[in-house]
């Protein structure tokens, strides 16, 4: 009777990383939202309540650091549990970073004037949509343990980079018509970057989450990156 007590709280403390670890990633989708709000409308006060906000993920990859290392310590797991405890510790890391990425933005809001074209704003809004989806997808796999849904993650990332390298040169173009934009581009372009890494953490949660299922590693079938280095503009000469 005892043993079956002791599982059953074993199974209760693996559950409970879980739910920390979804209530994490439902908190740092809403900054990332809020904050591409707050650019877009420069709404100085959304973007305060946004910079608050990261201190819940903070709080929660202590908080799963900390419990992830007592059962270890008092279950000694093996196999798929330690892989589980162990790729909750990685997966709260990745949150933890995209609510960075989040407050990132928020902190730019102060130094953009809204005077942009809106075309400007709508391919942010745009790179942020798809890389939410992108987060929230992987994040359902989590949840369901789907890994046969994971290819989805890659094929995605590269549509980010392609939609941020596109924005990074329209952002070039605005600043080289105009000296004036060149601060408040540049700001811009920041923000995008800080968009364009979620998509960078949630394809580093679904190789955990591949990990945690089968205990294998991603095939590394495509190397990461944008390709704004490539990026020439008229009336420029390619660098060598």
């Amino acid at each position: 009777m005892q043993s079956v007590h002791i599982v059953s709280a074993y199974d209760e403390e693996l559950k409970y990383l879980s739910k920390r670890i979804a209530a994490m990633g439902g908190h740092a989708e809403r900054m990332v939202e809020q904050a591409v709000a707050a650019l877009v409308n420069v709404d100085h006060g959304l973007a305060q309540k946004v910079i608050q906000d990261d201190l819940v993920l903070d709080e929660g990859q202590r908080e799963i650091d900390d419990k992830a290392i007592i059962i270890i310590a008092r279950r000694q797991p093996m196999a798929t549990d330690l892989r589980e405890i162990v790729g909750a510790i990685r997966i709260s890391a990745d949150i933890e970073r995209v609510g960075d990425l989040g407050k990132n933005v928020a902190k730019r809001v102060a130094s953009v004037d809204g005077r942009q074209p809106n075309s400007l704003f709508r391919g942010l809004e745009a790179l942020a949509d798809l890389a939410l989806t992108q987060l929230k997808e992987v994040l359902d796999v989590y949840a369901s343990r789907s890994v046969e849904r994971i290819g989805f993650v890659r094929d995605r990332d590269d549509q980010i980079d392609a939609m941020y390298t596109s924005l990074f040169r329209e952002l070039l173009t605005y600043m080289m018509e105009d000296p004036r934009n060149i601060t408040p581009c540049t700001h811009l372009l920041f923000c995008a970057k800080n968009i364009e890494r979620i998509g960078d953490h949630a394809t580093n949660i679904a190789e955990t989450i591949y990990y945690i299922v089968t205990g294998d590693q991603m095939p590394a079938d495509r190397p990461k990156g944008d390709k704004t280095d490539k990026v020439v503009l008229p009336g420029t000469v390619p660098a060598k």
